[in-house]
């Protein structure tokens, strides 16, 4: 298989400047005709893996390559024909943000330069823009400025590394040479009912087993009860239990809900106990003046997990991970093999801070944003996100045949009722369950809107939450009457006959 070296190299894949040039002129163009014609689009195409699997190319791997211009218009007109549209007006589901459109320009420098910021060496000024980046992003919610962090791929793995090195410091034995074979005890990890699942994960990928998690009632308004909480740490130490860490929520993924941050301090304080707070969704309205000040307590917590590209609009990924003591991740993460030539001076290496050791340059696209629009124009932004989920949830208080249900920060959650079946109890409440689900999936497939589901006391609710840019108040106006006809038309083919004869007349 030797050949010989060429003396001059074309390598298949490169590009000369005038060709680049020509590539990149197009599908900016095609790029901004998309964003230009978004609002007019359905949010999503309502097709099925089938549908869309059948539109790639048949076989295997093609055998000699193809035009690099006519590829990337057959791209755009996949991504652009076939996708669900997170970036339009009228998406409130899941939370992920309209994307801002200088992080796509950023995500497209980024990848030209290609910077490995696991070392410093390898990526000097993108190394200081993601210190610079993670610093701004600490004082935004009030977080100490010399506290560390790093950018990580989003909520799950943010929360993982502020768990990592949570378990490292509370740990009374050398958890990261023994692992957990050297706990004499069962771990306890302490959570709000209301908290994502990524807890799971982590109880159950770094070896505490998902049975070391106690999961904490909430009261009325899905927060997690302080006293109950309490109550279990109490328990658990009587017992012969070992507690690790306290999950608070700042903002819940079904309603919103903050945990009562201050008084979860005040019980971490008093038992020395580690806090860490998973504000993936909800951290930065803290930068509000007139956030609640339960948020604004996350600013005393251990560790934050938070998402830039949910509240800070930036295209995915871009998650961040802080801890209050920046020696905790490096003490929790670093290894220094002798294939790592790396002088001890000022700079950071990231790969002593977290688990990766090839890591992209996310930290550009935030960095830019941030500069673009400054703090004012986030407060701004994020203040309308909240209003507009609040006009929502009125107009739901006021629909004839809508039942509002909650409204914290940007979510509201609602429930499609028809007007015969409102006073009709326990007897209606599995049937509006499943007539609410059918709701959902037709909506969601039919690309007017897109909104998502929360379970809240035992009831399927539709759930809208508003981290989008793009949205306006005559978008959030038009989906009371978008889910009142649908609804309406999925009654009439859903109901069974029983309730039809037992509706009051």
């Amino acid at each position: 298989m030797a050949t010989e070296p060429p003396r001059q190299r074309r390598a298949p894949l490169e590009l000369s400047p005038d060709e680049f040039r020509e590539l990149g002129h197009a599908l900016v163009e095609d790029v901004s005709s998309f964003l230009e014609t978004l609002p007019q689009r359905p949010v999503a195409q309502g097709e099925r893996p089938p549908e869309v699997r059948a539109l790639l190319p048949a076989g295997g791997v093609p055998a000699r390559g193809s035009d690099p211009g006519e590829l990337l218009t057959e791209a755009a007109r996949l991504l652009f024909d076939h996708s669900l549209f997170n970036g339009h007006p009228r998406f409130w589901g899941y939370i992920t943000s309209s994307a801002a459109p200088i992080g796509a320009l950023a995500d497209l420098l980024a990848a030209a330069v290609n910077p490995n910021l696991g070392g410093w060496p390898l990526s000097p000024v993108a190394s200081e823009i993601e210190a610079q980046t993670v610093r701004w992003i600490a004082e935004l919610v009030g977080f100490p400025a010399d506290s560390g962090g790093l950018l990580v791929s989003g909520g799950n793995m943010a929360n993982f590394v502020c768990f990592l090195a949570a378990r490292r410091a509370s740990a009374p034995w050398d958890v990261r040479v023994e692992g957990m074979r050297g706990t004499p005890s069962h771990t306890r990890v302490y959570v709000s009912a209301e908290t994502h699942t990524w807890v799971e994960k982590a109880a159950d990928l770094f070896g505490l087993g998902t049975d070391a998690i106690r999961w904490i009632e909430t009261d009325d308004g899905q927060r997690m009860d302080a006293a109950a909480l309490e109550a279990a740490i109490d328990d658990d130490r009587e017992a012969g239990d070992l507690p690790l860490l306290v999950v608070g929520t700042g903002g819940s993924v079904s309603t919103g809900a903050i945990d009562p941050l201050p008084e979860l301090r005040r019980i971490c304080d008093e038992r020395s106990l580690w806090l860490h707070v998973d504000g993936a969704y909800g951290a930065f309205a803290a930068l509000l003046p007139d956030a609640p000040p339960d948020l604004k307590a996350l600013a005393t917590a251990d560790s934050v997990a938070l998402d830039p590209h949910k509240w800070l609009y930036a295209p995915l990924e871009a998650g961040c991970a802080l801890v209050r003591d920046a020696e905790a991740l490096r003490d929790t993460f670093s290894y220094r093999p002798a294939y790592y030539h790396l002088a001890e001076d000022e700079g950071t290496n990231y790969f002593e801070y977290g688990p990766q050791n090839s890591r992209g340059f996310r930290a550009l696209k935030v960095w830019l944003a941030l500069r673009q629009v400054g703090r004012e124009g986030y407060e701004r932004m994020i203040a309308d996100d909240c209003a507009l989920a609040r006009r929502l949830y009125e107009l739901a208080e006021a629909a004839p045949e809508l039942e509002a249900w909650t409204h914290e920060l940007s979510i509201t959650t609602f429930r499609y009722v028809p007007r015969d079946l409102q006073d009709a109890g326990e007897g209606a409440a599995a049937y509006l369950d499943d007539l609410n689900k059918e709701l959902l999936d037709r909506l969601e497939r039919g690309g007017e809107a897109f909104v998502s589901n929360a379970i809240v006391r035992d009831r399927f609710l539709l759930r809208a939450c508003v981290v989008n840019f793009r949205t306006s108040a005559e978008d959030i106006e038009a989906l009371p009457e978008i889910v009142t006809r649908l609804g309406s038309a999925v009654d009439a083919e859903l109901r069974p006959a029983e309730l039809h004869a037992e509706s009051p007349s």
